[in-house]
């Protein structure tokens, strides 16, 4: 089939696995896949809706692409992924210059999609949002030594600023068996990390029986010949369990890193947020976790500006974050979406203010930041080798500290021909720079 078709996939992990789903039906189909998404004739946009940046880079994307295809070097437009499902008909009302707009139900019936608008017909579909499918054979978009596992998808904890929920639905876990048979495959593909996601990686299961099945999966993951090194994100403080860190703490496969949203640490804040928990209990969990992982890697994101946060809240968020030396963390500035109960709450803060709050936490974990990165240096690192570059003219990947797309890397130098991407090398550093490390192959 001459057809081309390319994608692009933004936002989060979840919505790139989509992507590879769709991306595999499609090949399947008999469609050519080109990475070059200006030189397909159909262009799959596979949106991000959960925050207003997001929705900007997404429109803005779908624009890019309509000034193509007026231009007549693209020919068809089809919208797939959050944003489509949120605005559904006002999207395809809105953005004329796309031929299809497609709903999450609607993945399912991408390769359908696009025969459809190829012969001139447009196509909106907003299917229940149940029925897109989470299993199936994938066409993996990261480098071939690592690839995400998405363990389920949907929210059901209902945060009070967050749209995921009437988005995606409430969560639904993916049976276990398709999992480990999954990553087997991708293992024997040459995947040495899996990174677990879900919007709640550590309710894995609830939804089945009522029990967190996520260290049970673990276990069974690391039974996987060929894997090295097995990365957790997305893990909500409250659903943390003992049973969880002690699997973390025996197997060494999976990683001493955690990525732990918290959001806030004053409880009047966190409990406007509609999330458990107050500033005792995330300390007291905090050096739960240390105590029984020792050495572990916490990544954290928290959110300034939310209704009603005070001066004093904010300034509790600020010592807290000194005091715990997150060894990563992102933070957030407030943003109204609407249809979520924090949209319309009183006590709205002027963007100005929230921007100047998300400045002076991310001064704080600078200094973290850099204090830890100092603390590495003269250690002998594991790290995944990912590249070289030629501008620096040296080699660099990750450490088990940090986690792909979002934290830093390892660069060093080593001769031409000694590594190659995917290669597991030992790293002595010699030097930190920002958020980066630097030193020299053993």
């Amino acid at each position: 089939m001459a057809c081309k078709v390319g994608m692009v996939s933004l936002g989060c992990p979840k919505n790139q696995m989509d992507a590879e789903l769709m991306l595999a039906k499609l090949k399947q189909a008999g469609y050519t896949l080109t990475a070059e998404a200006g030189l397909a004739d159909v262009v799959i946009v596979n949106t991000c809706g959960f925050i207003e940046d997001a929705k900007k880079e997404s429109i803005e994307q779908i624009l890019e692409f309509a000034q193509l295809k007026k231009e007549g070097r693209i020919r068809r437009i089809i919208v797939t992924g959050c944003l489509a499902e949120r605005y559904q008909k006002e999207l395809a009302d809105e953005l004329p210059e796309c031929d299809g707009v497609l709903g999450l139900g609607g993945n399912g019936d991408i390769v359908q999609a696009v025969e459809t608008v190829m012969e001139g017909a447009p196509v909106v579909r907003f299917p229940d949002k149940g029925c897109w499918p989470l299993d199936g054979d994938r066409v993996q978009t990261t480098p071939e030594f690592f690839a995400y596992l998405r363990v389920g998808d949907g929210c059901s904890n209902r945060c009070a600023y967050c749209a995921i929920p009437s988005i995606r639905g409430p969560l639904r876990s993916r049976e276990m068996d398709a999992l480990v048979q999954e990553a087997r495959g991708l293992a024997a593909s040459g995947v040495k990390e899996l990174v677990l996601v879900a919007q709640d990686t550590t309710l894995y299961g609830v939804d089945r029986d009522g029990k967190k099945h996520l260290p049970e999966l673990l276990d069974r993951l690391c039974e996987i010949e060929g894997l090295r090194w097995i990365r957790l994100l997305y893990c909500y403080p409250e659903h943390i369990t003992d049973e969880l860190l002690d699997t973390m703490a025996r197997q060494p496969k999976v990683l001493p890193y955690m990525d732990i949203p918290i959001q806030h640490a004053d409880g009047g804040v966190l409990s406007a947020m509609n999330r458990p928990g107050d500033e005792a209990s995330l300390r007291g969990l905090i050096s739960r976790i240390r105590q029984k992982v020792p050495g572990i890697v916490l990544r954290t994101t928290v959110m300034v500006g939310f209704p009603g946060e005070t001066p004093q809240q904010f300034e509790r968020l600020c010592t807290f974050v000194r005091d715990m030396r997150f060894e990563r963390l992102g933070c957030f500035a407030f943003s109204p979406e609407e249809g979520t109960p924090a949209a319309t709450m009183p006590g709205q803060i002027p963007q100005e203010e929230k921007q100047r709050r998300r400045d002076i936490i991310m001064e704080e974990q600078a200094l973290v930041a850099a204090r830890y990165n100092e603390s590495q240096i003269g250690r002998t690192l594991e790290v995944l080798v990912e590249s070289y570059d030629r501008y620096a003219g040296c080699w660099f990947g990750r450490s088990a500290a940090d986690a792909p797309d979002i934290d830093g890397k390892v660069f060093f130098t080593a001769q031409r021909g000694t590594v190659q991407p995917g290669d597991m090398v030992r790293v002595e550093i010699t030097g930190a720079m920002d958020w980066d490390l630097m030193g020299d192959l053993l």
